[in-house]
């Protein structure tokens, strides 16, 4: 069989799975999509419920109200989880006044297997949005626990993928002059400080040396940059950064994952480019992208975007970042971000064996261990972005899982890799 054969094959297998359940209109919700920018998109699948519901509503079957003092807490995650935006400071990505549009995906025959694989996946894991596609063909768009198209999905981590390709851009138009360069260069409030004496490519790949904890105990040190930045309990910006000054370490000569090197980075783009995260994002990226909806991105007292986590966008607009990846930064005659950064920073600068992980690490994305050029952003709770290049295939999912380290992340992985299978044969 031919893979454009076994690809349409695949892609009707999808759509059949979206279809198994009823379809149901989204009107418009909070910093949502327009009806007239919904028309541009197909209709999404939602349930009003999911899998181990009760972990998740009141006793009247009810999703309770976050809010600040309880926004992390697994009974609140699903409200918290796609408002965060409202929840906690925030500064917004506008987006364009007319999308890009997707299309459906292929007619043609079903294969049961895979589209059995879709429902059986979802019935398990505490999903809230899983959106498959390949080039602009939405082929599976699905929502848990009430959540629609409109809603703005929280990222987690997925974010730091993001602030490494702005680092990418600024690079090339000379804002950055050298990833040799230490972080200080571009924020004098680091200067003589360990992160500000740190080259921005050991920043990029988690080799600063820094001592940095992130084991997502309440305790550690991810929870204390937590505290200091989105909890707004320091001035923020680089006196939050200072807070973590101890190096243990050479640059770049082991790996360690910290969202405190994101945190830097952040500076680094706000001094280099002289202008707020969400600005340059949205002007770069964001508004010639062709999204749908405005997207935003948390920040700390100093109104300074915090990068490591905290980008919120509706689920569509999710799968347009993918596309954008998957294409090495183009959309249609445009080049948003230079190709051959996204595909330096989707390659493994750190082994799966040096990192401790399944995953290899690049420039702030994990690298699948085959080392085919597929990738993924990764957040914790449930968040992810898978992308294939080599096929333009791509896969959204946001979740509520109960844990940061929880193992489901596994069925999750397993579930994009056959489709990879499939979309192959």
């Amino acid at each position: 069989m031919s893979a454009a054969v076994g690809w349409r094959r695949a892609a009707a297998a999808l759509t059949v799975a979206a279809a198994g359940l009823a379809s149901v209109g989204c009107a418009s919700g909070p910093g949502g999509a327009t009806p007239a920018q919904q028309a541009t998109a197909p209709s999404a699948v939602t349930r009003p419920g999911g899998p181990d519901l009760a972990l998740y509503t009141e006793a009247g079957g009810a999703f309770p109200r976050a809010d600040r003092s309880n926004w992390w807490a697994t009974r609140y995650s699903v409200d918290s989880f796609s408002r965060l935006d409202e929840i906690l400071p925030a500064s917004r990505s506008g987006a364009p006044v007319a999308p890009r549009p997707w299309q459906t995906g292929v007619a043609g025959g079903a294969a049961p297997a895979l589209s059995g694989a879709v429902d059986a996946y979802l019935a398990r894991n505490p999903t809230t949005g899983l959106l498959i596609a390949r080039d602009d063909n939405v082929l599976v768009e699905r929502y848990q626990y009430g959540r629609t198209d409109t809603h703005r999905l929280t990222s987690f981590s997925m974010a730091k993928t993001l602030v490494a390709m702005m680092i990418g851009i600024a690079l090339s138009e000379g804002h950055i002059r050298s990833l040799d360069d230490p972080a200080q260069t571009y924020d004098a409030g680091l200067l003589g400080s360990a992160y500000g004496a740190t080259p921005i490519r050991h920043l990029l790949t988690m080799s600063s040396g820094v001592r940095f904890r992130e084991d997502y105990d309440g305790t550690d040190d991810s929870a204390r940059l937590s505290q200091a930045t989105v909890r707004g309990a320091s001035p923020g910006g680089a006196q939050a950064a200072r807070l973590f000054d101890d190096r243990i370490a050479a640059p770049g000569q082991r790996w360690s994952y910290a969202s405190g090197e994101t945190f830097v980075l952040a500076l680094v783009l706000r001094g280099a480019t002289g202008r707020p995260l969400a600005e340059y994002f949205a002007e770069r990226i964001w508004r010639p992208l062709g999204a749908q909806a405005d997207a935003t991105w948390l920040i700390d007292r100093s109104g300074q975007a915090v990068g490591y986590m905290g980008f919120n966008a509706v689920l569509r607009d999710y799968g347009r970042l993918a596309l954008l990846l998957a294409r090495h930064g183009r959309v249609d005659d445009r080049q948003l971000i230079p190709a051959d950064w996204v595909r330096e920073a989707s390659r493994a600068h750190f082994s799966a064996r040096q990192t401790g992980r399944w995953y290899g690490y690049g420039y702030q994305t994990w690298v699948f261990p085959e080392n085919d050029g597929s990738f993924a952003l990764l957040g914790v709770r449930g968040q992810a972005i898978f992308v294939d290049p080599a096929t333009r295939l791509v896969m959204v999912h946001t979740a509520v899982r109960p844990g940061a380290r929880d193992p489901g992340g596994a069925q999750t992985v397993a579930l994009w890799r056959e489709l990879r299978r499939a979309m192959s044969r």
